[in-house]
């Protein structure tokens, strides 16, 4: 008999309620990123009133439990009284209310960074305390939250002079699994943030450590461009760079400068938040440049013989600062990772081409070291083709002169010490980049589940474009031109999520390696890195556990259960923070790797055919003959 499906089992979420019960369609997760993703979003209601010329200067204080921020600011203060419609304070709505907030308009902030208008109610709603404080019309008031719910109504403390907000805040650990903030994620953040705003004072105390920074950068994002061209190691090209302020509809602040790097490197900013993912405001910036340089080139005769300059070689040790400023954005979800308006992608670009032009026209010395820095890469890329024609020439990756853009190649020329890690996707990528050695270590994401190669011919391979991706960036050729010595790295390292989709990529690229460049395997040139899936956290110690054994094995040698200590699962790569994944997985010191070695060549060929093959008998056999082994499978 069916189930009746009635009106009563229709369930509605009435105020903050839906933030509570899908927290990650508001923060993106409850893991470190949305945790830390609490504080930005209070952080940055107070930076649009600095963006907006009312406020100056910007307190944040993590606590002494390092599990609650305070976040304070000279600005007007959200406003006290009551809502026409609502009969509530404003201060109680913009704290209880999702979409609710001073922003929608434009008449109150000209640009900001938060326009959903649910920054201030989602952190209400995901703290077990939160209370916030004004100074505004020459008096102090305050209300205390607990869970989204207010405790009482708005309460007049007394006389105050200036005006202000105050926000104090404590995650809720029923929702985090970790509560406890990342103080030097927070200070970069908010370095970050005074280099975009230039002149605001932002003062960053942790008082588990007594330490205080004050951060004010009055050249803005010139000075963030010397700090990342210095950071990175990279020689400039030219000293001075260039950089551009455009008022507008968009405003576009720009900085950048050609370096002696061989990768490129885009910080973008969207009303201060950071876009990790980029957006129409990048490829605005892309295209200006390329178009600019090309303009410059063909006027001036500059045109090298016997090679073909590439967008590539001009974005190559391209370091750029950007920063636009929209009345409206159109972020890809609440977590404000990549722009989607196709309108500033023209607006950058007509700000910045005409500007770059004339400035290579004003500036010919400079712009002719900049050519010729180009001019060398094309040609370079050139040799490098030459160097090994006799592989692309015999393969479906002929067409492809450059290495693939979204290889984050390593700095070192000399091979011993380098390795490339192939990890699962953009997310993962992005964490492996910051987290790098960047002298001795590449990353290449590969998107999507790898392409199975078992059965399958050489040229259908091929038109596989991350497979294709691989070999290029591999370098030493595939099939029976494969030769090991071309290949551009001392190691090669599989590094996947730890649970059975990253094991299955693995496999995937196992086979592939096994059936088209076996000679990595027999070399030893092959390895699988061993990320935790798990972090235990007791005693003040910290361990890492590789599987569910591994996990069990800790909680042995610690002689506790798993109810006395913090454990925390990883969903993936991606979800850990660049210092964690660098001290697990990528430093040489620390992580754990297991190299790929062939010992019985026929068993392998047998078990490889049987897993991956067609033939669903031989699949279905070999797991009922493993069966007993397989336990706490991760599904």
């Amino acid at each position: 008999m069916a189930t009746e499906y009635t009106a009563k089992d229709i369930t509605i979420l009435e105020g903050l309620d839906p933030v509570r019960k899908r927290p990650g369609m508001y923060i993106g997760g409850v893991g470190t990123a949305g945790l830390h993703h609490l504080v930005w979003e209070i952080v940055d209601n107070s930076i649009d009133e600095a963006m907006n010329g009312h406020a100056k200067e910007i307190a944040v204080v993590l606590h002494k439990d390092r599990s609650s921020i305070t976040v304070s600011d000279d600005g007007r203060g959200i406003p006290v009284d009551k809502h026409p419609k609502l009969k509530k304070s404003a201060l109680e709505i913009i704290f209880s209310t999702l979409h609710a907030g001073g922003k929608f308009e434009g008449q109150n902030y000209k640009t900001s960074g938060g326009l959903h208008g649910v920054g201030a109610s989602v952190v209400n709603a995901l703290s077990t305390k939160l209370v916030a404080k004004v100074k505004r019309e020459g008096a102090e008031w305050a209300m205390e939250f607990r869970r989204g719910v207010a405790q009482g109504p708005l309460k007049k403390l007394g006389a105050a002079r200036g005006t202000g907000t105050w926000v104090h805040f404590q995650p809720d650990p029923t929702i985090f699994p970790r509560t406890e903030f990342d103080a030097a994620t927070i200070r970069d953040r908010l370095e970050i943030a005074s280099f975009l705003h230039r002149g605001v004072k932002i003062r960053f105390t942790d008082e588990s450590t007594g330490k205080e920074e004050v951060f004010r950068h009055e050249a803005g994002i010139l000075d963030y461009l010397k700090k990342v061209v210095g950071e990175r190691g990279a020689k400039p090209v030219h000293e001075a760079p260039f950089t551009l302020v455009k008022e507008g509809d968009v405003k576009v602040e720009v900085a950048f400068q050609w370096t002696e790097s061989t990768d490129e490197h885009v910080r973008s900013y969207v009303n201060g938040i950071p876009t990790g993912s980029g957006g129409t405001h990048e490829n605005g910036l892309r295209a200006a440049v390329g178009k600019a340089v090309r303009n410059f080139v063909e006027t001036h005769a500059l045109t090298p013989r016997g090679v073909t300059i590439t967008a590539d070689d001009i974005r190559e040790g391209f370091a750029s600062i950007l920063s636009v400023y929209v009345a409206e954005p159109q972020f890809q979800g609440q977590t404000k990772d990549r722009l989607n308006n196709p309108e500033v992608q023209g607006a950058v670009d007509q700000a910045v081409r005409p500007a770059l032009e004339q400035w290579m026209n004003s500036n010919r010395s400079v712009a002719e070291q900049i050519v010729a820095r180009i001019v060398l890469s094309a040609r370079a890329r050139e040799a490098s083709r030459a160097a090994s024609a006799a592989i692309s020439r015999k393969t479906a990756t002929s067409g492809r002169l450059t290495l693939p853009g979204k290889l984050s190649d390593c700095t070192s020329h000399a091979r011993e010490r380098t390795e490339l890690f192939i990890v699962e996707g953009d997310s993962a990528g992005g964490s492996a980049k910051q987290g790098r050695d960047r002298e001795h270590q590449a990353v290449l994401p590969l998107r999507g589940k790898v392409l199975n190669t078992e059965a399958m011919g050489l040229a259908k391979v091929l038109e596989n474009k991350e497979i294709a991706d691989l070999i290029v960036a591999l370098g030493c050729g595939v099939g029976k031109d494969l030769d090991v010595e071309k290949l551009r790295y001392a190691r090669v390292i599989l590094l996947a999520d730890a649970d059975s989709d990253g094991h299955h990529i693995t496999t995937l690229l196992l086979t592939f390696f096994y059936r088209h460049m076996p000679d990595l395997l027999k070399a030893g040139r092959v390895y699988v890195g061993v990320p935790p899936l798990y972090r235990i956290d007791a005693a003040k110690k910290t361990f890492w556990a590789a599987d569910e054994a591994d996990k069990a094995r800790i909680l042995k040698s610690l002689g506790k259960d798993e109810s006395a200590v913090d454990i925390t699962r990883f969903k993936g790569l991606g979800e850990m923070m660049p210092k964690v994944l660098w001290e697990t997985t990528l430093s040489p010191r620390t992580r754990r790797l297991l190299r790929v070695d062939i010992a019985d060549a026929l068993a392998t060929d047998r078990i490889i055919s049987d897993l991956m093959g067609k033939d669903p008998q031989a699949r279905f056999q070999f797991i009922m003959e493993h069966a007993e082994d397989a336990q706490d499978i991760d599904v």
